[in-house]
């Protein structure tokens, strides 16, 4: 819609700053809805530790999990203005579409059949990832080349079904499945030695190894099988929303590149790094426009942190769960992550 101005705009010979005023003129029916009700509806997982899980007391916590405070920090100032919908594979795209929830941030693939034919829009990549494969220790297997005839526990409703197929059929090997459900159905199948491998992504495998009674008992394979860029998601034909969603998450990225931390973000405020002062919105507004009050970015980095903060609070190397950053370190230290500029 912006752009569209913008070009109508400049074709009529309109100045920056009118155009900015027409600019700022854009509405999101989704926005409005969130500040009326007063909370963000965010669609999770059942229970993913590190990314989206309950403890006894029914707080959520997780990679995701900031993902949905980051935005309630930058719409209200108030992290905790978010109710969590867990939601199955299957149920997950029904939901958003029928605006049961605001946004889905349930480690979901980016993938361009949901992207094109599913009436959703995929706001960026929290997490690349890529699907492997878990076995017991004692079955001395060292590589998924040495699966076949294996028995596969396997969520339903996801790319890892395809991808299997795909690669067994690919290595003229034979495999045999149990569908489940949900993600506890999976654990528990495999656990009770329903099947001989636990697939999905990686990062869930070793989430859901963490949980066993003894983790060390378990071995994910090295092999990582296909591209799984899981990401947050919002219904499309609300172009205003989707831009309140996808600049949270740059805004995350952005807070990492430049330094700026939960701890520091006040002493920030004084920078003389002209990128510093616009992700702090000390000089120019860029909230306004979308919706937001000018200084979104603080909000979230003074409640939530920046991206590594997030990551390594929930699934880094000091965790239960022992993520590398990997490909999801930012694109400077070998990863792939990377946001627009702020300007």
């Amino acid at each position: 819609m912006i752009n569209k101005l913008l070009t109508v705009a400049f074709a009529a010979g309109i100045g920056l700053s009118a155009t900015a005023a027409i600019a700022q003129t854009t509405t999101s029916a989704t926005l409005d809805a969130v500040k009326a009700k007063g909370y963000v509806q965010c669609g999770v997982t059942g229970g993913v530790p590190g990314f989206s899980a309950p403890d006894a007391n029914n707080n959520w916590t997780g990679l995701e999990v900031d993902y949905c405070r980051s935005l309630a920090a930058a719409i209200f100032n108030d992290p905790a203005k978010v109710r969590y919908t867990p939601l199955t594979s299957q149920e997950r795209f029904t939901a958003l579409s029928a605006g049961e929830i605001d946004v889905l941030s349930r480690t979901t693939t980016w993938t361009m059949s949901r992207d094109t034919q599913l009436g959703i829009k995929f706001v960026g990549t929290m997490f690349y990832d890529g699907q492997g494969f878990m076995v017991r220790k004692e079955d001395n297997i060292a590589s998924t080349l040495d699966l076949s005839g294996a028995a596969l526990c396997i969520e339903s409703g996801t790319t890892t079904e395809l991808n299997a197929a795909d690669y067994f059929a690919a290595n003229k090997m034979e495999f045999n499945t149990v569908v489940l459900v949900d993600e506890e159905e999976v654990e528990k199948a495999y656990e009770d030695g329903r099947c001989d491998v636990y697939t999905t992504d990686s990062s869930a495998l070793a989430a859901e190894r963490s949980k066993f009674a003894n983790p060390a008992d378990h071995v994910i394979l090295p092999e990582i099988i296909s591209k799984e860029p899981l990401g947050p998601v919002v219904r499309q034909g609300d172009d205003g929303w989707f831009n309140v969603a996808r600049w949270t998450y740059f805004a995350l990225l952005e807070a990492e590149e430049l330094g700026v931390t939960q701890a520091n973000v006040d002493d920030m405020l004084a920078s003389d790094n002209p990128a510093i002062k616009r992700l702090l919105g000390v000089e120019g507004d860029f909230g306004t426009p979308i919706g937001l009050t000018k200084d979104w970015a603080y909000q979230i980095i003074k409640h939530i942190g920046n991206y590594a903060e997030s990551y390594e609070r929930h699934v880094g190397p000091a965790t239960a769960i022992g993520l590398a950053r990997g490909l999801n370190a930012l694109w400077r230290d070998g990863g792939i992550q990377y946001s627009p500029p702020i300007r």
